[in-house]
């Protein structure tokens, strides 16, 4: 399970984890080790998603948020930089980590200098002076030498890709015709980035604007950044962004010259909606601090007295508040394109942040094919990764920009669990491979979340190649690949938790009282205020009595808000039109946007908490069981093919990783009758991640959330540090 290639800088022996606070008999003991990649601990004894490079115990230096050193007995505690003295020997070693992980270490038995000596490595190593200087660098040179060896003749596929990289015009191409934007074209007035240093080589632009004016209008924008086409609906309204104008003389001008060039691609000329997301949306210092709110609360502050207590502390860091407001902006958006038949042009100063939030959530939205696995890989590396979005600064890999760093992508994904979370059957993954997907942030091996441009990523990867004599016009995705190839993390079993049982995939109809029915929707125009009644909500939600019990005061709270007796938007009356019908998996999806719709992201926030682990329980039992129907269904299907032959028109379930024959789709196998009714051991709320290790208020395990609120107390707190480092 350990990552080769990496070097030990320095370890030390007879430490102990501390896992309890109250007593030690869940301690473990064993070796601390710091390397240039990660920080690993390796119990004497040795004791469930398998990690290909990460042992249990092991946290990458690049997940590293802050190493606090403490001296009990002399009352001291300090928090280490890079290049730092220590003028005391350390007792303790805590480490906090940007996956909400607190680790804690005891040195009551290990050489007080060799202590020192790996918290100062830690410390260092975990403050990188470059950005080359991060493990990837090394990694990824050397394992591309060693592949090399076992290709056939030397030739390679695109590291075995599924997912478009939009870094060539024929990746733009495909979605061009995909999404039938027949006016729209690839432009490469970008190539070399002779233009903008933070968008693509290749964008997309109306057919009507010529490369020559094109050229011209960059000077006038924010970064030289021309406005960028997203995504195209069937009604031929398109999703544009677009940074600010930075010359107010030019503003108007501008907007009628680009504005035009919308309006002549749709086939209507229909007018162009803008909006302004810095003017309507919280700003990337708010979406940080809510975060540290939220991570504080969830992770090391004192639970309440009582549940009630608790969530209102939650619902008062504002995180799950900026979900709601960037999910209804969305939504709102979905109105313009869908009920109105209009174009949309979302505007932000720089076009790198917001914006890739919004204009993602629209497209998940709007298009089932971005509610794939391959579709969704293939947004977040169009509206994120080729969009410039600055993964170095927003993340702070480097330790140096603490006024810069902003969660935004951990934001995106976590507004698409909550659609997740209201239509399970519309996603064909899950929300272990979207908390899979916010870890690999913190592990520096991959292009997609290292680099702040395309342009950045190209001169760092260029450079990378000529240092490790890789041969010229070797394509940069097979010696530096995107997080995208899994199997560089995870084995084909373990990539099956990726896989939702429930997904509808395509051309599935929908079953009403024993009758196969088509999803047809009517459709009306949204243009002036009017007034309707309130229809009943039955739009396909995951059992909407059931997860929301006080059924009565959720239709109070939806009468409130779209009372009848008030005027009514157009936006309103289209969305209770929308949620007054049957929703199709496969079409439009919009989340309920009131207060009392949007949750907290349990397997995220409190995954690391023991004290929250609830054992066989959460939903990875109802997980477990509908992965053994659909592998039992499968097993069924394949004999009928061996008696019958295969069905005319049947088509395989899709398998994007393509897992080796025998394989299956589902990581859980249909149960036989010997198997014991109740789900195994291993099962918890926190399934596939484990808090065993992680550091805990109280030594009470596998007990539901609500029964341990009263009382709990953490020994140490970060609030408390910041005033008392030395």
């Amino acid at each position: 399970q350990n990552c080769k290639n990496h070097i030990v800088v320095n370890e030390v022996n007879f430490v102990k984890k501390c896992i309890s606070t109250e007593n030690s008999q869940d301690d473990l003991w064993g070796k601390l080790i710091c390397t240039n990649f990660k920080v690993s601990f390796i119990p004497q004894d040795k004791t469930q998603l398998s990690h290909l490079l990460l042992g249990e115990h092991d946290i990458p230096l690049t997940c590293l948020e802050q190493v606090l050193t403490v001296n009990d007995t002399k009352g001291k505690k300090k928090v280490l930089g890079s290049n730092q003295k220590l003028k005391f020997n350390p007792t303790e070693l805590l480490l906090y980590c940007k996956d909400l992980r607190v680790i804690r270490f005891c040195f009551v038995e290990a050489g007080p200098e060799s202590a020192k000596k790996v918290c100062l490595a830690i410390a260092h190593y975990s403050h990188p002076a470059d950005l080359q200087l991060l493990f990837g660098f090394e990694y990824q040179g050397r394992r591309y030498h060693e592949s090399k060896g076992t290709q056939v003749n030397g030739s390679t596929t695109r590291g075995g890709l599924h997912t478009p990289l939009f870094d060539r015009p024929s990746d733009w191409d495909r979605e061009i015709k995909r999404t039938g934007a027949s006016e729209w074209r690839v432009c490469s007035i970008n190539e070399n980035y002779v233009i903008s240093p933070s968008l693509p080589e290749y964008i997309v632009v109306p057919v009507s604007l010529a490369d020559q004016d094109l050229k011209q209008y960059s000077a006038f924008f924010t970064d030289n950044r021309i406005p960028l086409w997203c995504w195209n609906h069937p009604n031929g309204s398109a999703l544009v962004r677009m940074a600010s104008i930075t010359d107010p003389l030019q503003q108007r001008k501008m907007d009628g010259r680009i504005f035009t060039g919308i309006k002549k691609s749709h086939p209507q000329q229909s007018e162009v909606f803008q909006i302004d997301l810095d003017k309507c949306l919280p700003n990337i210092q708010e979406i940080q601090s809510a975060f540290v709110k939220i991570r504080q609360i969830c992770v090391l502050d004192p639970f309440e007295e009582s549940e009630e207590r608790w969530l209102s502390t939650i619902e008062n860091s504002r995180w799950l508040e900026y979900v709601r407001a960037f999910l209804r902006n969305s939504a709102e958006i979905v109105f313009h394109m869908d009920g109105r038949n209009v174009s949309v042009v979302l505007q932000e100063e720089e076009d790198r942040d917001l914006s890739c939030v919004v204009s993602s959530l629209v497209q998940l939205m709007l298009d089932p094919h971005y509610r794939s696995l391959i579709g969704f890989q293939s947004l977040v590396q169009k509206e994120w990764v080729m969009a410039g979005h600055r993964f170095l600064d927003r993340c702070n890999h480097l330790k140096k920009n603490d006024n810069k760093e902003s969660p935004l992508f951990m934001l995106f994904l976590d507004c698409v669990w909550q659609m997740m979370n209201q239509y399970p059957a519309a996603f064909e993954f899950t929300e272990t491979y979207l908390t899979v997907l916010s870890d690999s942030m913190w592990i520096p091996l991959f292009s997609t979340f290292l680099f702040s441009s395309p342009k950045q990523r190209t001169q760092y990867l260029t450079d990378f190649a000529k240092s490790k004599a890789i041969p010229q016009g070797e394509d940069q995705s097979v010696y530096f690949p995107p997080v995208w190839e899994w199997s560089q993390q995870f084995s084909h079993k373990d990539q099956t938790l990726f896989n939702n049982p429930m997904y509808v995939g395509k051309g599935a109809a929908c079953v009403q009282n024993g009758e196969v029915k088509s999803f047809t929707r009517t459709k009306k125009t949204y243009s002036s205020n009017a007034r309707g009644a309130l229809p009943s909500v039955r739009n396909g939600l995951k059992g909407i009595e059931d997860t929301l019990t006080r059924r009565g005061s959720i239709m109070s709270e939806l009468r409130s808000e779209f009372s009848p007796v008030k005027e009514e938007s157009p936006t309103e009356r289209y969305l209770r039109d929308w949620f007054s019908q049957p929703a199709d998996q496969q079409g439009v999806l919009i989340p309920l946007l009131l207060p009392s719709h949007v949750a907290l992201w349990k397997l995220f926030f409190l995954r690391w908490v023991p004290e929250a682990c609830i054992s066989k329980g959460g939903s990875i039992t109802s997980y477990h069981k509908l992965s053994q129907l659909v592998d039992e269904i499968e097993f069924l299907k394949s004999q009928l093919r061996q008696y019958t032959g295969p069905s005319p028109g049947s088509t395989p379930l899709p398998s994007p990783r393509g897992p080796p024959s025998g394989q299956g789709r589902m990581y859980f196998k249909a149960s036989s009758p010997d198997d014991p009714p109740t789900p195994p051991d291993f099962l918890t709320s926190s399934f596939p991640f484990t808090p065993v290790g992680n550091l805990c208020r109280r030594s009470v395990y596998g007990t539901p959330i609500s029964k341990f609120l009263n009382g709990a107390r953490i020994w140490l707190s970060t609030e408390t540090l910041a005033n008392d480092t030395i």
